[in-house]
């Protein structure tokens, strides 16, 4: 009896193991061999941190709910959505900035975004230092020539990076830090908001040619967000404080449907490559429009910064942020909280609603 008993607990136990890692073993398993981000001040995670610039988040209370917390040069209280994209994508730790990192660890893939960069090479030039996105690129073939080096060849090296996402989410401070900032910069008065997005639209291409070149094949591009609800907008120029300035997310989503068009049209003339568009506009759209549904309190204000809304300027050093942060869609600012950051980054990986992405969402992207 004994001995049948023990063959029935070893029975369930394999039945359980089976189960438990079909469930919960495939979702951990890491899905790519490397991830590649570019991008601006959403996801620098600390290439600014050695630049001369004011665009930088090297002190607390930024990070001050990272684990452990401390600040990264993120500029959030916690995760951005390019961490929480690599942890759906199964990677056991952040990707690493470029800035910092050497060796076999580029293999994993390397985090190129830069606060206040822009499409626009003179775009944040106000704040001081910034790469910009061509800068990026550049210094992701400077990565790829290392990969040649640790893997070998240029096949190999080729045949890598084919496997491998790359996330490219830049034009946020073409609007905030240029087209908007008439005081700096002449654009808006040369060039219509249509006009501005195809010169933006156009440099853009230019970078996404040099970076399949130069071996990148799964694109996830990033659409703007709703940058006229930024608590800084709002402070700015909202009447109350609470209605979102329309000339600027007009702007906006004039860029993001050109950008969503450029996927069609680099699916239809490069067979080998899959791009994808990642709505963020839409998803703060329906953040903003539910806020109690993901439970946020408060949608119109920084939880960390000074004057009305919080938007007058970002977090001081050591200042002391709001304490019930999870209920605030802003950290500062300019930037979401990391309680918005997983929601942007888990419905960009797996998406939540048909319009989340075109035409499908990264997590398929992974699988291709």
């Amino acid at each position: 009896m004994e001995g049948s008993a023990g063959n029935k607990w070893k029975w369930w136990w394999l039945v359980y193991s089976a189960v438990f890692l079909a469930l919960h073993g495939a979702a951990s398993a890491q899905q790519v061999p490397c991830y590649f981000i570019f991008g601006d001040s959403l996801v620098d995670n600390g290439n600014n941190n050695q630049l001369s610039s004011l665009a930088r988040a090297d002190y607390l209370p930024y990070g001050i709910d990272f684990v452990p917390p401390r600040a990264t040069g993120r500029f959030s209280n916690g995760k951005t959505t390019v961490d929480v994209i690599a942890q759906q994508l199964g990677f056991n730790s952040f990707i690493p900035p470029y800035a910092t990192t050497r060796g076999r660890n580029i293999l994993q893939g390397l985090n190129y975004a830069s606060a206040a960069a822009g499409i626009r090479e003179e775009t944040g030039q106000q704040l001081g230092g910034r790469i910009s996105f061509s800068g990026q690129v550049r210094n992701y073939q400077n990565t790829v020539s290392q990969l040649v080096n640790l893997l070998g060849d240029q096949n190999r090296t080729a045949n890598y990076l084919s496997k491998c996402i790359f996330s490219i989410g830049l034009g946020s401070n073409d609007y905030l830090n240029n087209y908007f900032m008439p005081r700096f910069y002449s654009s808006s008065r040369q060039y219509t908001p249509e006009q501005w997005a195809n010169i933006l639209i156009q440099q853009y291409i230019q970078q996404l040619r040099i970076l399949y070149n130069n071996g990148a094949r799964k694109f996830a591009l990033i659409g703007l967000g709703q940058i006229g609800c930024s608590p800084s907008e709002l402070a700015q120029n909202s009447p109350d404080g609470r209605t979102c300035v329309q000339r600027i997310n007009s702007a906006n989503e004039i860029f993001n449907n050109k950008l969503r068009s450029l996927v069609d049209q680099f699916n239809g003339n490069t067979p080998d490559a899959r791009f994808i568009y990642i709505n963020v506009y839409g998803m703060f759209q329906d953040i903003t429009s539910n806020p109690a549904r993901y439970g946020f309190r408060v949608t119109n204000a920084g939880c960390c910064g000074v004057g009305r809304n919080n938007g007058q300027i970002t977090c001081l050093p050591l200042q002391t942020p709001c304490p019930n942060r999870n209920q605030y869609l802003f950290w500062d600012a300019f930037h979401p909280t990391e309680a918005a950051n997983i929601i942007i980054g888990r419905r960009s990986y797996s998406a939540q609603s048909p319009s989340d992405a075109y035409p499908f969402d990264i997590s398929r992207l992974a699988q291709l």
